[in-house]
């Protein structure tokens, strides 16, 4: 881990804080440098499954007509 002196702003460290549940400086920043990298690669997974979809890799009809009450949805729970 590395040390750096940095200016913050003071209310958007605060709310970020309240946001993050955190209460020192340190772990606030840390959260919130996790917290954006995570974003980010959620955002990149979205983003491939959207590909995936759209190049036919994914058949989202089988998601959706369990969701609409079909009864291959049994089956979906029984494997669960």
């Amino acid at each position: 881990m590395s040390r750096t002196v940095i200016d913050l702003d003071d209310e958007a460290l605060a709310e970020a804080a309240r946001h993050l549940g955190t209460t020192t400086k340190k772990e606030t920043v840390n959260a919130a440098l996790r917290e954006v990298a995570d974003r980010r690669r959620r955002a990149a997974a979205v983003e491939r499954m959207r590909q995936m979809v759209a190049e036919g890799e994914i058949d989202l009809s089988t998601i959706e007509s369990t969701e609409n009450g079909d009864p291959s949805e049994e089956r979906w729970k029984a494997a669960a």
